[in-house]
């Protein structure tokens, strides 16, 4: 592997407004809650846990130029994430209404400045960035017409570079939008890729989640199939390995699991850590952000003096 050189994460910041709901929703009704607002988005949740891991990150995206942009950046900063940000002045910073009951979470969104993430932008980051090792894009530009340049700009420049890359495939309802085939042509040959198991069933068809595996590293380099309270799969062109879940814990909001899953897996694998080894790591992140309302890491307070 590529060792503790830095990692560039590209793709979505937003606020994330979460909802943690007493009981089921009641149409037309109140529905009691506890609501937090906090900085969240695929990219951004990423890029904090990795952080958090001590790893050296920079996060590559765009916000509004209003007070959410201006508070997401500070918080990722407070964090430890090195943010190159572009602000794109009139439109807003995104926002996600995130609805979180009996472990599952239901996401509303506004991508705002998210979709004028420019290529310009992100291959300027990424041909800077000298001590990169590694490129993380989630899926999000990709799925989306207004950022997909940028997105697939990204993984170019990152393969010009010579980087190892990642993505995750972010969510079911805009692949299936998009088709599979030409998003599997767009990450083709990248060094790993994450699904959870709608994605990969949208991706590979129904079926046995090592199936699913095996089809997609026909395409990819790796996969790590996220199977929730059934662990992970890992699967290359030699090996196909299986882990149980890690420890159980109460499950509090899920928002952000999968990105705490992909921080713990990356920064693993960076490191040199087997298969086996970096599905717990992974996992191990996961739970920790699953026992938590909201998508990032708590923040630390600086010592007192």
């Amino acid at each position: 592997m590529t060792g503790p050189g830095r990692v560039l994460v590209v793709g979505d910041v937003v606020t994330d407004v979460v909802a943690v709901l007493a009981g089921p929703v009641a149409p037309g009704s109140d529905t009691p809650a506890a609501i937090r607002v906090t900085g969240g988005g695929q990219a951004a949740n990423t890029a904090a846990w990795l952080a958090g891991r001590g790893r050296p990150v920079t996060l590559v995206g765009a916000v509004g130029d209003d007070d959410a942009g201006r508070e997401r950046v500070a918080e990722l900063t407070r964090g430890g994430v090195d943010c190159a940000l572009a602000e794109q002045s009139g439109t807003a910073t995104g926002t996600v209404i995130v609805l979180a009951a009996e472990g599952e979470r239901t996401m509303i969104t506004e991508r705002g400045a998210n979709l004028r993430l420019t290529p310009e932008h992100v291959e300027a980051v990424v041909t800077a960035a000298a001590d990169a090792c590694h490129l993380h894009l989630s899926g999000y530009p990709l799925l989306d017409e207004g950022s997909r340049p940028a997105g697939l700009r990204a993984l170019a420049a990152a393969r010009a570079r010579g980087l190892t890359i990642s993505v995750d495939a972010a969510s079911a309802a805009p692949l299936r939008q998009v088709g599979p085939t030409a998003f599997l042509d767009w990450v083709r040959d990248v060094d790993l890729l994450l699904v959870n198991a709608d994605e990969a069933t949208v991706l590979a068809g129904t079926g046995e989640p090592a199936g699913q595996a095996r089809f997609l590293v026909e395409r990819v380099r790796r996969v790590v199939l996220k199977r929730g309270g059934a662990g992970a799969l890992w699967a290359d062109r030699e090996q196909t390995v299986e882990v149980a879940p890690a420890r159980r814990v109460p499950v509090v909001d899920a928002t952000g699991a999968g990105d705490a899953f992909a921080a713990g897996l990356i920064a693993a694998w960076l490191d040199g850590a087997a298969p086996v080894e970096a599905l717990r790591h992974a996992g191990e992140s996961g739970a920790a952000a699953v026992g938590t309302a909201g998508a990032r890491p708590p923040q630390v307070s600086p010592p007192r003096r």
